[in-house]
């Protein structure tokens, strides 16, 4: 069933989430308390240049309302495409971490695809505990990516690919027309079972947005 696919995307994202949160020099809590919005890309496999599309689906999740002020939000379905050479893994599957730090990229990513490194600024996010969210590749940067693979944790740039919401997988989790605008910003449906972990994760992680932008 479509639903039941979309479902495991999210609890895979979930897991995936937990696990990178868990990692002793992963996400600094300081640029994580800046995100507005969260993208998990579960298990991206390998990616092909030059021939077709490169793909990869996942979920977002943003910080509720319109100022991304409030609790996280039911997950919206992602697809990410067309990626850049600088990814060539080989067969592994990849996990990809996307942290959207401006509203404007943010609101943009929610309504049409976002060009990464074209549309929105884009780094390769800092890791460690004591890396800081305030160098300027931080400061500046609309997203922040990470990728794991092989049990290895990296900031990566993901630039040249393209971000958009995935409305049919929308559709197929939540089973009517929904747009990823109106989950985040209206809270027009509620967050299904499959997103418990993902949420749970991200609220006891960060709490509070601490972005003054």
């Amino acid at each position: 069933l479509a639903q039941d696919k979309e479902q495991d995307r999210v609890e895979n994202a979930g897991k995936v989430m937990q696990e990178i949160l868990n990692i002793p020099d992963g996400i600094p809590k300081s640029v994580l308390d800046k995100a507005n919005c969260v993208v998990i890309l579960p298990s991206v496999l390998k990616f092909s240049f030059g021939f077709g599309s490169s793909f990869g689906r996942g979920v977002m999740t943003c910080r509720g309302g319109e100022m991304f002020r409030g609790p996280w939000s039911a997950p919206t379905m992602m697809a990410l495409e067309g990626a850049s050479a600088g990814l060539q893994i080989g067969g592994n599957a990849t996990d990809f971490v996307l942290l959207l730090m401006n509203p404007r990229s943010a609101s943009s990513i929610l309504t049409s695809k976002v060009k990464i490194g074209g549309d929105a600024t884009a780094a390769a996010g800092p890791v460690g505990r004591a890396a800081s969210a305030e160098t300027d590749v931080t400061m500046r940067a609309e997203i922040l990516s990470y990728s794991r693979a092989r049990g290895l944790f990296a900031g990566i740039s993901l630039s040249a690919s393209t971000l958009r919401a995935d409305n049919g997988a929308n559709k197929n989790l939540y089973g009517k027309e929904v747009s990823a605008k109106a989950i985040v910003f209206n809270r027009a449906v509620p967050a299904p079972p499959c997103a418990k972990d993902l949420l749970t994760s991200l609220e006891k992680a960060s709490p509070v947005n601490e972005n003054k932008n």
